[in-house]
Parts: structure tokens; sequence; C-alpha cells
């Protein structure tokens, strides 16, 4: 792995977006180890409330919302957790929850989640936290928070203080292999929690601190610490960089300062958009950093909470700190696609991973643990499938009607074998990895696989599509596929086809020399 510099730093960087060193049995590792983690911090509601905006308001120039749906998830500290179950891991929740409406909610998503709350404290009066969001068309349009107005009680933090203990108890026969600190600065995490997770440091195999305070850890000497570009200027009193680029060189630059300010262990600074970096704590070795796959800011809401739970998982069950790193990534970038606080399951990462691994070409197991997810959340699936093999703007025109027609758009392509059988001994032009690469980066397509057969009949079955598209001068009636497809419950669109624009009359053209 190439190292170079960047913005005018010296310091070595591994760029691990092109070294793959994350395959995807990964994300199985974590599952069959099922570390036990122990999540301590504030946790919260998250809510979403959307729909068409169509109007200005009488009373001022606002839209005006057509309330159409509402959606809660767990947030802060409780989406950290649920994130770290729906990996594998056996996880603890230590934090503080109301008594009020909000309460019983948060408790049930994450008891849903399969989050032991068995030692969270609830405080008499105290209101639970909660933000809130407007959204129209994808857009945020406000958010409103409510919460306690006060930190927790001297009681409700001893309290917290002997849950800890009780949860880091080793004498039984399942001891806690990581404990995730998730302090959102609204008390759960005061000086009492702070001072017992030093006294504890001892029984915890690796502490990982993710805080939006910028002092107050160094004593505790985490092995990792996990700040934004804006918390970790506040770790060692600066000012966060602007402008595309120089975060980067920014963190580089201040390396030892970092390190040094998060009391001695790794720190992975997280850059949104520009992915993360690692600054290990051996000054010797190189720093390391990933890249983001580029996704709306509206969606990147939870993503840091994702990003370090899954790096948490990863190294609580043995993974190395490079592959931990590509592997929380890549939970972050499957967040980042989906709307509202998202949790990234052992499947959709398992997916994540495989398409990274082999250009965004999935295996039909992987395919199918992603597609599971997005039904979950009730997406609507649009299949269609082909060759595929010189790219060309009728495809792409194909490509976005397909896409217009639901939330997820997949594309089947025929493998190499099968398309010699379809179009002759001379074809396909280009192999499938380089077709899969080239048809995955449009915007349009969210994921690509490959069958060998010469119908997809069989991927079809699996896949039940509510919508399978078909380019070219036929009916439904005409395509093998329609009675699978409505047999399973989905239905069939011929889309439009730009027959001058064709694989085969580009490729004929380049044999007759060029002429039109």
């Amino acid at each position: 792995m190439a190292t170079r510099s960047v913005d005018h730093v010296s310091a070595p960087l591994i760029d691990l977006t092109a070294a793959a060193p994350a395959p995807a049995a990964l994300a199985g590792r974590i599952t069959e180890r099922a570390p036990r983690v122990v999540v301590v911090g504030d946790a919260l509601l998250d809510g979403w409330l959307s729909g068409p905006a169509r109007r200005l308001g009488r009373d001022g120039p606002v839209p005006v919302v057509e309330l159409a749906e509402t959606r809660i998830a767990a947030g802060g500290a409780g989406n950290a957790a649920v994130n770290l179950a729906a990996l594998g891991a056996r996880v603890d929740l230590v934090a503080v929850l109301g008594d009020d409406a909000d309460a019983a909610p948060l408790r049930g998503l994450l008891h849903e989640a399969g989050v032991r709350t068995a030692h969270c404290v609830t405080e008499e009066g105290r209101a639970t936290a909660v933000k809130r969001r407007l959204v129209s068309g994808g857009q945020p349009l406000a958010r409103y928070d409510a919460g306690p107005e006060h930190p927790p009680r001297p009681a409700t933090a001893g309290a917290l203080v002997a849950a800890l203990e009780a949860v880091l108890d080793q004498d039984g026969a399942d001891p806690v292999d990581a404990v995730l600190v998730a302090d959102y600065g609204l008390g759960a995490v005061g000086t009492e929690v702070r001072d017992a997770v030093r006294r504890l440091r001892p029984r915890i195999p690796l502490l990982v601190v993710d805080t939006r305070a910028g002092d107050g850890w160094a004593a505790l000497h985490p092995d990792l610490v996990t700040p934004n570009a804006a918390e970790a200027a506040t770790l060692i009193g600066g000012e966060e960089p602007v402008g595309a680029g120089r975060r980067l060189a920014w963190v580089l630059n201040r390396r030892a300062d970092l390190v040094a300010a998060a009391g001695g262990g790794d720190v992975v600074v997280t850059l949104d958009v520009d992915g993360a970096v690692r600054l290990p704590a051996d000054p010797t070795a190189p720093a390391q950093r990933t890249t983001a796959r580029p996704g709306p800011e509206s969606r990147a809401c939870g993503a840091g909470d994702t990003f370090t739970a899954a790096l948490t998982a990863a190294l609580a069950a043995g993974t190395g700190a490079e592959e931990a790193l590509v592997l929380a990534q890549c939970a972050a970038d499957v967040v980042v696609g989906q709307d509202g606080t998202a949790v990234c399951s052992a499947g959709a990462l398992t997916a994540r991973l495989a398409a990274r691994d082999r250009g965004g070409l999935l295996e039909h197991r992987d395919l199918l643990a992603i597609l599971a997810e997005h039904r979950r959340r009730g997406s609507r699936i649009v299949f269609t499938n082909g060759c595929f093999d010189v790219l060309h703007r009728g495809h792409v025109a194909y490509l976005r009607q397909a896409r217009a027609l639901g939330d997820v758009l997949v594309v089947a392509l025929n493998d190499d074998e099968s398309v010699s059988r379809l179009k002759g001994p001379d074809r396909p032009v280009n192999p499938l990895e380089d077709r899969a690469g080239v048809v995955g980066a449009i915007e349009c397509v969210d994921l690509v696989t490959s069958f060998s057969e010469d119908t997809p009949a069989g991927l079809i079955e699996a896949v039940r599509p509510d919508v399978y598209t078909k380019g070219g001068d036929y009916t439904p009636q005409m395509l093998p596929e329609t009675p699978i497809v409505e047999r399973l419950g989905g239905e069939v669109r011929v889309l439009d086809y730009l027959s001058d624009h064709s694989t085969t009359a580009i490729v004929g053209r380049i044999k007759a020399g060029g002429r039109r």
C-alpha cells in the first residue's frame, strides 16, 4: 500500500479505499464472536415527521407540511446500542431514562432491538431528551428539541455508578469485551461516572470514547477516541478548518497534539463526506484514511453513532485496526443511504463489504440480505436485467426511468458466458466486472448482481421484485418473466428503448470504421 502526502503534509498516510483489507466475511465475525459491549451515555428519542409541502402558510412565509408519516428511533447512546445489537454484539445500556410519555417508546425501541436495559436508571420527574425533525421531499425544514432541564440528580448519578460496577463484574461467566462511552452532553456521563470508569479501567479490555465534550477523558487513557473534526478542534483548543480538503491536512498536522489530548490511545477523526482518518498511538505507524460513499447531508443523522458502534464491535471481535476502520466506514455508508436515524445490520454490512470487494457486484446471498433490510422499511423494489455491455445514453435513460418506479433499483447482469450464448462469440466487449463497475457507478442504480442462466427467472423468484422492467418493443404478455413476477405479486413495466443507440449498433459502427 503506497503512502502519500496531503496538502503540504509530509506525514505518511495510507489510503485504505483501494487496499480493500476488509473482506465481507468480517461482518460475520462479529455475529459469530458476539462480543459483549456496554454502552454508557445519553440515550434520547429521535422523531421524524414528514409529508408533502405544496403551499406557504397565510400567517407567514413558511411551508405548510401535510403530515403523512411519523417515525421514531433510538438516538444518541441508544442509537449506538441499537447499531451494536444489529451487528451481532450483545449489548447492555447504562443510561438515565425519564419517566414521561416519551420514555416508554424509547424503552420499546431498545427492547425490540435486543438491547438490555436492566442497568438503566429511571429518574422520577425527568424528561426524556427528544429531537424531532420536520421533513418534506427529503429536505429537513426544521428541528425542535425537548429534554431535561438539569443534569441527573446526585442520587441518580450514584445509581448509574452502581449499575456500571454491576455490569462490569467479571466474577461471572460472561465478561465484558468493550465499553463504549457515548457522551452527548446531557449529563449522564458526569464527574461521578467518569471517576467510576477511571477506577474500573482495569476491568475494561477495550475503552472507546465518543464524546461531544473536549476534556476530562485523557485521565481515563481510552484505547480509542472518535471525535468529528469540530470535536477534535475542541479537544486541542483550536479552530476547525473549513474548505474542501483542508480538514484531513489539519488532522495530520496536529496528530501528536490530538493523541496526547485524547489520553495517548488511538484517535479516529470522522470527517463526514471526506471519510475518516486513524491516528495510531504509535508515532512511528502511518496514519490511515477511508473515503465515504457520497450521500446527501440530510441523511447523515446518526452516521457517526453507527461508525463508532461498528468500529467498537469489530475491534471487540478481534478484527485488526485497519480492517475495522474500513468496516466502520462501510457501515456508515449504509446508513447514509437511508432516511432518518438508520441502523446498519450485519446483513447490510456484509452486502456493502461484498460490493466494495468486488467492484459493486453482489453475490445473491448478499443481495437478498440487503433487500431484506429495504423491505423491512417498506421500500419498493425495482428489478431489471440485461447485458449492458457497451453502456450508452439509451441505457442510462432506461435505468433512470426504472429507478423512478420505486425506491431501490436492482440491476442483474448476464455473466460473460451467458452474453456469449445470447449475442455471439465476439461478445461481451467488456467483462462482467467492468460492466458491473460502470453500471454501479450510475447514481440511479442501487444494487448490481449477475446471473449465469439465459434468463433471470431463478433470481426473480428469490428477489420477488415489486416491479420488473424491460426495455424494447414488447408487451408484458410477450415476456417469459411476466407470469413469474405476477405470481409473486409484482407488476411488469415495459419502458422506452432507444434502438438507435443499441450496443449492437455501436459495435457494428466500430467494425465498419466508425461510419454512421
